[in-house]
């Protein structure tokens, strides 16, 4: 017998025991099967810093939901979960609870004791998001779970960097990087958010050596820098200078010569189309500086200070030199004049301190031939990105990619693999530890200091996960995966990175779909931050409302590509719709005999009507999935569930159920039974955990709802005429009770209810309905058309198939209604009259603010709709 459901759904009691049955008998192991296609998506990796925030819970809702569907689907499903060790992020936590606990810093540690803490505060909160991922659902393959330090990553890693090294595509050099005094390390390109700062110009003299009172004027954002000053370029076209080039000019406050250079770098236009060259604090400055030979010396050191050998400046913030050099630049009668000038400053994505351009010995990726490939699958369609705008995102940024530099300044992460040699200078780069210099044998190698950027071992997740670079099983089977599911946020950072890794080293582009979702905001549409404390932990959502109704808030109304605002209010209409499904089920379970769920082969004209509307359904929705339209198919399958099956059929059906009739009474058990089976299937990926448990109370073959067969169309169950001839007698019943309640008649006072129609036949049918659903104590169907039938005395309503009329007499009490309506038509007469005189009033038109004297001409024109219907219904009495 089957087992009979709880009179409250209680999610918090029923979600965590499903999930360990789940996983107890192994419903998420992806298994590879010939016989299958694959499926596979890999989850973008956590940090293991991370406890779960809203839009983690996105991103794994919607990855959840595209496996939960594909499994059912029949694909072989893998969805493989994991961490990353994120670097700079973990690094900085470790270090901070050191100082805050022991008042220690790394240093005081040394590397390996330090790298220590870091692994045991992984070992110690690594998992935390694994089991809040878990409590929302998440239907991951966790024995598969890998994180970008374990072993087999590590090696990936090593193969990657050696690989690219021997093909000259990593390479070591000088060059100008972005470095974050505050973190201390570089940052890649994708690291640096750009801000509008208001900022100043400073124009300063350089005198002209041996030219007395004749100077080149320059002009800078940054005056701290000047001190690393070593030449001035001017434009060769340009005549006003042509006599100073190769001559030489005085860098103010420090003494130190220059020379006078002509670049076509310079614009003429800009300001005095003098430019003082800085090698190793600018980019452009740094090109210019190789051109020229121009000197590179480098003035702030790793925190952002003045390094020694500037008298007084030494030892000082860059800003606490920048307002000691421009007073001494002022007092010394070298500065011109000062302009407030808006600029664009790089920030750090991490602590948001200003990035200072340095010249700086680092690891680089060449980008322009690893780019070609990656442009080439997106813009031959090999890799689609959902919704298409991004893919121009990505070409645009593509297109104009900088080498990446993909050495950090810290300890925890992959070391570089590279060895130099303290004797003859050669640099070993192996995957395994060398022991000697490959190049002199001598055994006097160090490793370098620095780590890699995080990006670079994550760049490889969708393959390294999978054992590349093995030939395992599971890469043969499972790679290249199928979908990334991602924010718009991370493209440059991860997206792209994925995709030219992919092809330089599998020859395969690494997904074929990049589904991007938007930022989950808060219901005032700003960003979450901890700054703004507007953050909304969805583990005390889950708890308040079930994983379930928190799923279902983040996917209706979700489109791909767009934030969405998080409502909590929705969360608990979320709710309402699983206890609507729960109360539907219990109701179906009290009136159940059947032991086994199967159509019967008589079905009466609502069964055919209900199966025809569910058949249609199906395609719809399992099209909406294979668009990523996951938000429009959540939607179909609530508005199929509320209305067709909950607030319709099972009314339709109670007559049967409650009937003598036992045929009729089994059948529509049958009908029920089926239809609440299949929507449980097409519900179960976006509210998996109430599904399941209803499931496994009906009667059912297999063991977990999780593994049964997506529902497919069947030509046999599309019945085109039952559907149009129910829905008349719907429309009709929905008219009716619609009249009834306006004019607040109760249910208990039924009436003669004539329906004049062309569609006898229909309606003959559904008198059944009309009489217990529209409330009729008799009906009488008639095929009279319009023009010949007398309403007078009656309430008629209409719709596209019927009139309907029903004796006033019989509704209400013809002389207390007509009192009522008269007082209801004074009272609305005299409201309308105070605002048409209030409307007439220039002073108030005039003066009113605008939407307030709109709002008062849209409640006039509801009052006239309601009075003229008054007049009508009370001449019609």
């Amino acid at each position: 017998m089957n087992k009979e459901l709880p009179k409250v759904y209680e999610p918090q009691e029923v979600e965590g025991r499903i999930y360990e049955m789940w996983e107890k008998n192994g419903c998420f192991v992806g298994h590879r099967d010939p016989d299958k296609k694959p499926f596979t998506i890999v989850m973008p990796p956590p940090n293991v810093t991370g406890q779960l925030h809203m839009g983690h819970a996105m991103d794994s809702t919607l990855q959840d939901i595209l496996i939960r569907f594909k499994r059912m689907e029949g694909y072989a499903a893998l969805w493989v979960p994991g961490t990353d060790h994120a670097g700079i992020a973990t690094q900085i936590k470790v270090e901070e609870e050191l100082r805050k606990n022991e008042g220690l810093t790394r240093y005081d540690l040394g590397r390996d004791k330090f790298l220590e803490r870091v692994w045991d505060w992984k070992n110690k909160y690594g998992g935390r998001i694994v089991e809040q991922q878990k409590k929302l659902g998440a239907s991951c393959d966790w024995s598969r779970s890998r994180f970008t330090m374990d072993e087999g990553l590590s090696k990936a890693v090593r193969h990657v960097f050696v690989s690219l090294y021997k093909k000259g595509l990593i390479y070591k050099g000088s060059r100008i990087i972005n470095w974050c005094p505050h973190c201390v390390t570089a940052l890649s390109d994708a690291e640096v958010e750009y801000q509008d700062k208001p900022g100043y110009f400073w124009h300063i003299r350089y005198p002209i050596q041996g030219e007395e009172g004749r100077y080149v004027i320059v002009a800078t954002t940054r005056p701290e820098t000047m001190l690393g000053d070593t030449g001035v370029a001017v434009n060769p076209n340009d005549d006003r200078y042509k006599d100073i080039v190769g001559k030489k000019c005085i860098l103010p406050l420090v003494g130190r010569e220059m020379p006078i250079v002509a670049d076509d770098y310079v614009d003429m236009e800009f300001g005095t189309g003098c430019v003082k060259m800085t090698p190793a604090h600018d980019p452009n400055d740094f090109e210019v500086g190789l051109r020229q030979n121009l000197e590179t010396i480098r003035v702030l050191d790793d925190n952002g200070r003045v390094v020694e050998g500037y008298g007084k400046y030494s030892g000082m913030d860059r800003y606490e030199a920048r307002k000691a050099i421009v007073a001494d630049l002022e007092e010394q009668g070298y500065l011109v004049k000062v302009e407030p000038h808006q600029h664009n400053v790089g920030t750090c994505y991490r602590c948001h301190s200003d990035v200072e351009p340095l010249i700086s010995a680092q690891w680089f990726v060449k980008m322009a031939p690893l780019a070609e490939e990656a442009l080439r699958v997106v813009n031959d369609g090999e890799v689609k990105f959902v919704p298409d705008r991004f893919s121009k995102t990505y070409v645009n940024w593509m297109e104009n990619v900088h080498d990446w530099c993909i050495s950090r300044q810290l300890w925890w992460g992959h070391q570089i693999p590279a060895w130099t040699c303290q004797d003859c200078g050669h640099i070993t780069v192996s995957e395994e530890d060398p022991t000697e210099c490959e190049h002199c044998h001598s055994k006097n190698i160090k490793q370098e200091e620095d780590v890699l950027d995080t990006w670079f071992s994550s760049a490889l997740w969708p393959f390294s996960t999978l054992g590349w670079p093995e030939e395992t099983e599971d890469y043969k089977y499972f790679y290249p995966t199928d979908v990334l599911v991602t924010g718009y946020d991370i493209i440059f950072f991860w997206v792209a990175r994925m995709i030219f890794s992919a092809c330089e080293h599998t020859g395969k582009p690494p997904f074929h779909t990049v589904f991007i979702h938007g930022l989950v905001r808060d219901d005032k549409g700003r960003k979450m931050s901890k700054s703004l404390g507007n953050g909304i932990d969805p583990l005390e959502i889950a708890e308040k409302y079930g994983a379930d109704a928190l799923r279902f808030n983040l996917v209706t109304g979700n489109s791909p590509g767009n934030d969405m605002r998080f409502y909590t209010e929705r969360c608990e209409a979320m709710r309402n719709f699983a206890n609507k499904i729960w109360n539907a089920s219990r109701f179906l379970m009290m009136n159940l005999t059947i032991d086994k769920c199967e159509l019967p082969e008589k079905l009466e004209m609502e069964d055919r009507w209900i199966l025809s509307k569910l058949n249609a359904l199906i395609p719809e929705m399992t099209e909406n999935m294979d668009k990523y339209e996951l938000g429009v198919a959540a939607q179909k399958i609530y508005d199929f569930i509320w209305d067709s099956y909950c607030d319709w059929y099972i009314e339709l059906t109670k007559a049967r159920l409650q009937g003598d009739d036992e045929a009729a009474k089994v059948n529509a058990q049958k009908v029920l039974c089926y239809v609440l089976t299949q929507i449980l299937k097409l519900l179960h990926p976006f509210m998996p955990f109430i599904t399941e448990e209803i499931w496994q109370a009906l009667p059912h073959e297999g063991d977990y709802l999780m593994l049964q067969k997506w529902p497919e169309h069947s030509v046999a169950l599309d019945f085109p005429d039952e559907e149009r001839a129910m829905e008349m007698i719907m429309d009709a019943i929905s008219a009716i009770r619609t009249r009834r309640s306006e004019m607040n008649v109760p249910p208990s006072k039924k009436a003669h209810v004539t329906v004049s129609t062309l569609q006898r036949d229909v309606f003959e049918a559904g008198i059944p309905f009309l009489k217990r659903l529209g409330y009729a104590s008799d009906v009488t169907i008639t095929g009279v058309t319009d023009a010949d039938q007398d309403t007078k005395g009656m309430v008629t309503v209409i719709t596209h198939a019927a009139r309907i009329s029903i004796p006033l007499a019989e509704l209400v009490d013809m002389e207390k209604e007509k009192a009522r309506m008269e007082k209801e038509l004074k009272k609305n007469r005299a409201e309308l009259d105070k605002l048409e005189t209030k409307l007439n009033n220039p002073g108030f038109v005039n003066k009113a603010p605008a939407n307030v004297v709109e709002a008062e001409r849209e409640r006039s024109v509801k009052l006239k709709e309601l009075v003229a219907k008054l007049e009508e219904e009370l001449s019609n009495m």
